[in-house]
């Protein structure tokens, strides 16, 4: 007899529980527009390892130990009261020709306020393609918005609005930020309603590079177990302080990893499309990837940093001076370049017409040249 009252008692359960999930798949409503999708990628180099065993005392709960951690940070309700007044929703607007009529795509991203007169941050892949830009700010206003400068080979666009007096984010100093160090994101994402979302997490990584499928390739990026969702992209990355850290970008949404732009490279970007409407660079007609350990040990390579050139033009400067596909540059004018978060910068703090030593590897010898940068007409 209990037996029986028990069996019912659990298909009672069990029948209220499937009578839940039908009443919650309803009908939806109408869609709302779709967040810009954050690009994919592949990491650069793949080098994946086992996640650590963390042993922890027989006494200390899980909850206990996630108390002791969070109770040395101040309130993020206090974190997202300071930032949020600076970060800004933008959708954009483009129309698409079809075969019997032009309709409207729309979309969502993320971005912040950099000067108190209007000026934006946000992603280039944000804004690409759209015919028509709106910000909408945390006060509940929104303006159109045009597009003063972008910049592809960061992924950085400026956006201004007509307004005035407006709070604006403060860029960090990130020489100092450590692996381990809290960071929260705050943004549109998946454009939902009810004002930014945020969410919480660590630095993960830094000085990553990355690949997005469509062949992009960015470099210095701060990796981080922050969720960042479509919709996110342009947002800030802040620390503890309310400080900028870094630009939300890109995520590899299988292994929970979102990354971001460095604020120390994204800061001279910024400056330079607000006064100038461009980014000017030097190059030398190459591409390369970082160096690693894993790689060097794959390939047999007698380094194990440096600038590994993947590709290079055939009526480029470098091509002419010598260098080849799998050269490993390893300095620039006797400075050494373990990877492209140094190579990078380094090269673009030349004017065209600069003759650089370039010091690199074939097979085993390591050889020099002298390169003429030149400008970079992508730019």
């Amino acid at each position: 007899m209990r037996a029986s009252m028990w069996i019912c008692a659990s298909i009672s359960v069990i029948a209220a529980f499937f009578l839940l999930a039908a009443v919650a798949c309803g009908d939806d409503p109408p869609p709302e527009p779709s967040p810009t999708p954050l690009p994919t990628y592949t990491p650069v180099p793949p080098t994946p390892t086992a996640s650590p065993e963390i042993e922890t005392s027989p006494r200390t709960t899980g909850d206990e130990a996630k108390s002791v951690i969070t109770s040395a940070l101040p309130s993020l309700a206090d974190v997202v009261e300071e930032i949020e007044p600076w970060v800004v929703s933008v959708t954009t607007e483009r129309f698409v020709r079809g075969f019997f009529s032009t309709f409207r795509d729309e979309g969502a991203g993320s971005g912040f306020i950099v000067r108190s007169n209007g000026y934006i941050v946000t992603n280039e892949h944000v804004i690409r393609g759209a015919q028509e830009l709106h910000a909408h700010l945390a006060n509940g206003e929104t303006y159109p918005a045009t597009v003063v400068g972008k910049d592809i080979t960061t992924d950085i666009a400026i956006l201004k609005i007509d307004a005035d007096g407006l709070p604006f984010a403060t860029l960090s100093d990130t020489s100092a930020i450590r692996v381990g160090d809290w960071v929260m994101t705050l943004g549109n994402a998946l454009d939902m309603k009810g004002g930014p979302t945020a969410t919480l997490g660590i630095v993960s990584g830094l000085g990553r590079s990355i690949k997005t499928e469509q062949g992009q390739q960015f470099f210095n990026l701060i990796q981080t177990d922050a969720t960042i969702n479509a919709g996110n992209s342009g947002g800030p990355l802040v620390d503890m302080n309310g400080m900028v850290i870094g630009i939300n970008q890109a995520v590899l949404a299988e292994a929970r990893f979102g990354f971001a732009i460095n604020a120390a490279v994204a800061g001279p970007v910024i400056d330079s499309l607000i006064e100038n409407g461009v980014v000017s660079r030097t190059e030398i007609g190459i591409k390369g990837d970082d160096v690693t350990s894993a790689i060097a040990r794959s390939f047999n390579l007698s380094v194990t940093e440096g600038v590994v050139v993947t590709a290079i033009e055939s009526d480029g400067p470098a091509y002419a001076a010598g260098l080849r596909v799998g050269h490993i540059i390893t300095k620039l004018d006797d400075i050494p370049t373990p990877g492209l978060a140094t190579f990078l910068p380094r090269l673009w703090a030349y004017k065209p017409g600069d003759e650089i030593v370039i010091e690199y590897v074939d097979d085993d010898s390591t050889k020099v040249m002298t390169v003429t940068v030149e400008s970079d007409p992508a730019q």
